[in-house]
């Protein structure tokens, strides 16, 4: 057995899978005792998905923040912190992108667009950051201040959308200028007008960032360490005050950078929402099935986005209702999330391999 081979069949490669698989199971169990037909059902999502140049675009386009959101999360767990306000960072991205894309004008698109989604990063890294100095500072707990701050940013982006940018008659902010958006229109046409943007190659290298900064620089060394162990940390004279800001920083810049991207890239303005857009809390859904590892959130990113989007195709195509759809899903998390179950699915399999190597 070669190379590549050892690494599909390894533990850490045929565990997800096969939890992937149960969860699908599951879920096909859940339709049957509901009464409607599971390889009808599967066979619509599947369709909706791949069906036409249209679905596999928007489903890319599904797929791109969660991405950036499943990096914030897991970015904050591999430091020893619990982000759980990736979504109210993500709205505040949106929101400082969106104030740059309608307010600053006369720029060519090859400052605007970046000063947009600059600004949208680091406004998305300082609301992360604000936990981060209340865990380092004060030494409250970031789950706490993270979920209060995703309120506040929810309340506060609707404020300046109101104060600042709403146009006249409508629930939105104007439309961003042009010369602000990272729409892609020749791929779009391409693909039947699919809402491509840059966002989707950004979300792909923040991913090589991700992997980059925390295991070969010396800064993610810190950054881990402090992690895993304070006290360590802080003996090898390590500042753990700042490195916990700065991870929370870091953080807050994924998620702002996957706001950023849903307003220039996709809707090109922001609603006064009376609710989360959602993609912050389906990050830590994504980080979960990625086992915090940037390959990993890659690929969970891809399932988890296109259970979301193909899950319109089950709904019409094979009337399947909503929340059994969200079961089916929510299945396939567990199944990743309790490994020992998978695990014990496995042992003959385990146990075959190990005769095999000792012969």
């Amino acid at each position: 057995m070669n190379k590549v081979a050892r690494i599909f069949t390894s533990e850490s490669a045929v565990n997800p899978i096969v939890a992937i698989i149960l969860g699908l199971l599951f879920g096909a169990l859940v339709m049957l005792a509901g009464g409607y037909n599971p390889i009808a059902a599967y066979g619509a999502l599947f369709s909706r998905i791949f069906g036409n140049s249209y679905d596999i675009g928007e489903s890319i386009r599904a797929i791109t923040p969660l991405i950036l959101t499943g990096l914030s999360v897991a970015f904050a767990f591999r430091t020893g912190l619990f982000n759980i306000g990736a979504e109210g960072q993500f709205v505040m991205g949106m929101t400082g992108a969106t104030f740059i894309g309608v307010k600053v004008t006369g720029l060519p698109w090859i400052i605007h667009a970046p000063l947009a989604v600059i600004v949208g990063a680091l406004i998305g890294g300082l609301w992360g950051a604000i936990a981060g100095y209340l865990k380092a500072k004060r030494g409250v707990n970031e789950v706490i201040t993270t979920i209060m701050l995703n309120w506040i940013a929810l309340f506060l982006s609707n404020y300046i959308i109101n104060q600042f940018l709403l146009e006249p008659k409508q629930q939105r902010s104007y439309m961003i200028q042009e010369s602000a958006s990272l729409s892609i229109t020749w791929l779009s046409t391409m693909l039947d007008n699919a809402r491509m943007h840059w966002g989707t190659l950004i979300a792909i290298l923040a991913a090589i960032v991700f992997y980059v900064i925390l295991w070969k620089t010396k800064q993610g060394y810190e950054l881990r360490a402090v992690g895993h162990n304070i006290d360590a940390a802080k003996y090898a004279g390590m500042n753990v005050k700042k490195n916990i800001i700065k991870a929370m920083f870091i953080s807050g810049v994924f998620a702002g950078l996957a706001g950023v991207f849903e307003v220039l890239g996709v809707f090109h303005y922001q609603v006064v929402s009376a609710g989360f857009p959602g993609y912050g809390f389906d990050g830590i859904a994504v980080s979960l099935l990625g086992a915090n590892n940037p390959i990993g959130i890659v690929l969970g990113a891809a399932l988890f986005g296109g259970l979301s989007y193909g899950s319109a195709g089950m709904s019409f195509g094979a009337d399947v209702p909503p929340e059994i759809i969200r079961i089916v899903i929510g299945s396939v998390i567990f199944f990743v999330a309790t490994q020992g179950i998978v695990k014990w699915v496995l042992i003959p399999f385990y146990s075959k391999r190990k005769k095999e190597r000792a012969t």
